[in-house]
């Protein structure tokens, strides 16, 4: 199950909980997911269009078209009619049967109100319309609730009389509404525990399952039902005490605060490995948080005794909001992507590495120099040395050619970084694409190999411009002598231009190899519990995956420049890399294959982290969807809202009536006859709804 739910995992970020959408094949709908208040004129159109009962010049709406026609709940025919007149009621408020235009708008306005679940659930109780719930209303809505009749309630207990009085003629305003509901789940499972038949102060597994299908139904997935007989009493017996059977009830009420715990644990890594002891330190500082429910959620969702769950998978297997959404088929438009849109997506990534790779490189060019003409210098005595380290060689640059000296060849090197940083950029990112599964998933293996093929990639385009620049960068060293990048190209030729490509390869596919796994995985570790990186989690991420990437191939780096530069009268020349690593150790020793590593860890470094910070967010300024496949990463993504309508008829408020209408069982646990996901409905106006299947 777990790689099906890799494979579907966020394929489809338009999926409806409660509604299901009839395709429309009139053009592409452009969808707003905002909640804006109705303009008053066109919701008096709306509610002409479906009002069918007339007094005195004036139109109503009926139970039936508010319910079933406007908001398309209620659709199959033998729809329950106490239910139907229950719902509506929220909106009838004079209780006459019929609902008003101004009740309507009235109606529509209290849907925009961030506590509209609260007040819609008291208005439903509230069926005189006074403004609070007396005893009888209470009862009569309790009786009329699906579990009332497999588990009877008793009005005689001790929890009514804290809320009505003794005499139960005690009235409960709006504010205490909310407590009262809370506390009458509680009540009602505690009834149901003690209700049934028991053996030594326990119930019997069966007991147990029975007492959570009915009472608390809307919360449990299939996977959940399924194992609720094996779960029961913990792993050593299958007889349930109050104690486990209250603590399972919280860990169901808490699985938003768990999945938190787990997500903030795995850094956003949908599939790290989670150990129970990981959780459970995490816990300390969740007091709603027992051990016991931390013992119950590792024995539902660890099955096979591993020692471990999934962040993602568990959350799966026990929150039922998730696991609709995780499960949503893809659309056929997400499937697979055409060969022009995988060109037109290539061609984007390329001019975003460009204009990533030119301001990472224009940022540390200073550094590049200076790491070049320390590499370059071959003297073995002290005295012949024109550098004594890297910030003499900065201040000497700076006093003898003067800061613009600093920049010398930075035109060359911004013709080629641009292109070789979207090469490497494009070329790891569309073979990580190739690697990955549909939820973008990659083992560590296969991302080393795309990290490669970028640095490969890398040096077919750019090692020409890279003996160039190497050559303009310590021309600088032989006072009066101008070199231009047309002539080092006339003096190295075809072949030349390729001089040291063999020790390019040497360095660059190791450090992409060793670079892009680095930053992906201090990407996980800087992200929040959503898995999303901040600006300075991407820079940091990008900064630190430099310095091994950077720092281990030095010697490369070091060989590379050897072969790429001129050498003077009286220098030592070399024929290739084994040439050269045989003479630099003989003659310098093994630390002259080290020189210039500082400068080229505080080069590329911040080099990458001002690229891959720039490159990142780009991705997210300018995201684009080519066919269903964003470009900006799936944890930097904000899911636009699931809970709002799309039919065009439903505006302003109107657009969450259904999502809180449905909040009456998910958020409050009170299931109605009949009341479930609506059937599917249409996104044109006018049109009839389609046919409920089954």
């Amino acid at each position: 199950m777990l790689e099906s739910l890799r494979r579907r995992e966020f394929t489809s970020r338009r999926s409806w909980p409660f509604i299901s959408v009839a395709e429309c094949q009139r053009g592409p709908i452009i969808v707003d997911y905002s909640v804006k208040p109705a303009d008053t004129a066109l919701l008096r159109r709306i509610f002409n269009k479906y009002a069918s009962h007339e007094e005195e010049g004036q139109k109503y709406m009926t139970a039936k078209n508010l319910i079933r026609d406007y908001l398309g709940m209620q659709r199959i025919e033998e729809y329950n009619e106490t239910t139907l007149e229950l719902l509506a009621g929220v909106v009838d408020q004079t209780k006459d049967g019929l609902i008003s235009f101004s009740e309507f708008v009235a109606f529509e306005a209290l849907l925009r109100d961030p506590d509209s679940h609260h007040k819609l659930i008291f208005q439903l109780f509230d069926l005189d319309g006074k403004g609070s719930v007396s005893y009888d209303e209470f009862r009569n809505v309790i009786q009329k609730t699906t579990f009332y009749n497999k588990i009877p309630f008793n009005f005689d207990s001790e929890f009514i009389s804290s809320y009505f009085g003794n005499d139960k003629t005690r009235k409960v305003p709006f504010q205490e509404f909310s407590p009262l509901l809370q506390d009458l789940e509680k009540e009602y499972q505690r009834q149901a525990f003690f209700s049934s038949k028991m053996v030594e102060g326990e119930i019997t597994a069966k007991q147990f399952s029975d007492i959570m299908k009915t009472l608390r139904g809307h919360l449990l997935t299939p996977y959940v039902r399924a194992y609720l007989l094996s779960v029961a009493g913990g792993e050593a017996k299958h007889l349930v005490s109050f104690g486990y059977y209250r603590a399972f009830n919280s860990m169901l009420d808490n699985i938003r605060t768990l999945h938190g715990m787990t997500m903030k644990v795995a850094k956003g890594n949908r599939y790290k490995e989670i150990k129970k002891e990981e959780l459970l330190h995490e816990a300390r500082t969740h007091q709603e948080i027992t051990p016991l429910q931390v013992d119950i959620l590792y024995h539902l969702c660890d099955m096979d005794r591993r020692g471990y769950v999934y962040s993602t998978f568990h959350a799966c297997q026990l929150f039922p909001k998730l696991l609709s959404s995780l499960l949503q088929e893809p659309d056929e438009n997400d499937k697979e992507m055409s060969y022009l849109m995988r060109t037109a997506q290539q061609a984007y990534r390329f001019s975003l590495g460009s204009v990533a790779g030119a301001t990472g490189a224009t940022a540390v060019y200073p550094i590049d120099l200076v790491k070049t003409r320390m590499q370059n210098q071959r003297a073995v005595l002290e005295a012949e040395k024109v550098y004594k380290n890297s910030i003499d060689c900065f201040f000497k640059v700076v006093r003898n050619e003067g800061p613009i000296g600093l920049y010398r060849g930075l035109l060359p090197q911004l013709l080629g970084v641009s292109p070789e940083k979207a090469i490497k950029l494009t070329t790891n990112d569309f073979v990580r694409g190739i690697f990955s599964d549909d939820d973008g998933f990659i083992s560590l293996p296969y991302e080393i190999v795309a990290g490669g093929c970028g640095g490969a990639a890398q040096v077919m385009f750019t090692n020409p411009l890279e003996i160039v620049k190497i050559r303009l960068q310590v021309a600088g060293e032989t006072p009066g002598r101008q070199v231009t990048a047309w002539q080092c190209v006339k003096e190295l030729g075809f072949g030349g231009l390729y001089r040291g490509a063999r020790a390019c390869f040497l360095r660059d596919i190791p450090f992409s190899a060793i670079y892009f796994p680095s930053y992906a995985h201090f990407k996980m570790y800087f992200a929040d519990e959503n898995g999303h990186n901040g600006a300075l989690g991407l820079f940091g991420s990008a900064m630190l995956a430099g310095v091994p990437a950077a720092a281990l191939v030095t010697p490369a780096d070091v060989i590379k420049t050897r072969l790429q530069v001129k050498a003077r009268q009286g220098q030592q020349t070399y024929r290739g890399v084994m040439d050269a690593f045989s003479k630099i150790l003989k003659e310098e020793g093994g630390i002259a294959l080290w020189k210039g590593s500082l400068a080229r860890v505080l080069r590329s470094s911040p080099q990458f982290g001002v690229t891959l910070l720039t490159y990142e967010l780009l991705q997210r300024l300018f995201n684009v969807d080519f066919g269903g496949h964003p470009t900006a990463e799936k944890s930097d993504l904000r899911p636009s809202n699931p809970d709002l309508s799309l039919n065009p008829d439903h505006i302003g408020g109107m657009r969450v009536a259904v999502a809180t209408f449905a909040g009456i069982e998910t958020k409050f646990g009170l299931c109605l006859p009949k009341f479930r996901t609506p059937q599917p409905m249409t996104l044109i106006p006018g049109e009839p709804p389609a046919k409920p299947s089954g």
